[in-house]
């Protein structure tokens, strides 16, 4: 367990330095405990490794003052769990994850966060996808990898991505690096 800990932090701590998060904005997580363990996606949910990702992950971006979004599985059509602040305009939808139905991370975020909300959809900012999860149709446009000195967290393969405003104009056209 602790090196799951140290590694979801790791990771999030060069998330955050890569694709220069600032506060307040979100991070959409998607983690398949399975996968972590070792085995094939939704086949062995594990709540005790949902709770040392979570809380690593968590509380690296709460010192950053960036917001977790936790992705919960397919059978909740990847509904998402989040503090209710970082979302104040967002329209609830009625549903408390479990390990097997929702996912052993999202049950975590939803116990761990002191005013869960779960929503439909979100447009992240950036986002860690432990185990294949496809957390794509929660970034916003136009996500961009990024590439993290880990490649795995305990058997999950690692992918990132941040986001970065949509170019518009010509091949001359300037654009601002303060968006990016």
């Amino acid at each position: 367990m602790d090196e799951l800990r140290a590694q979801a932090a790791q990771a999030t701590r060069e998330l955050i330095e890569k694709a220069k998060l600032r506060k307040g904005q979100i991070v959409v997580i998607g983690c398949s405990t399975s996968e972590i363990c070792g085995s094939r996606i939704g086949s062995d949910s594990r709540p005790e490794v949902a709770e040392t990702v979570f809380d690593a992950i968590y509380s690296t971006l709460r010192e950053a003052g960036i917001y977790l979004a936790a992705q919960c599985c397919e059978h909740l059509n990847r509904a998402i769990i989040v503090e209710r602040e970082a979302v104040p305009f967002a329209e609830p939808v009625n549903v408390v994850p479990q390990p097997k139905a929702g996912g052993s991370f999202a049950t975590a975020a939803y116990h761990r966060f002191s005013d869960p909300v779960a929503v439909e959809s979100i447009r992240a900012d950036a986002g860690l996808d432990i185990g294949g999860t496809l957390i794509g149709m929660h970034l916003k446009q136009v996500a961009v990898p990024v590439r993290l000195s880990l490649d795995h967290i305990g058997s999950a393969i690692l992918l990132a991505a941040r986001t970065r405003p949509k170019f518009i104009g010509g091949i001359r056209a300037k654009y601002d690096e303060t968006l990016l």
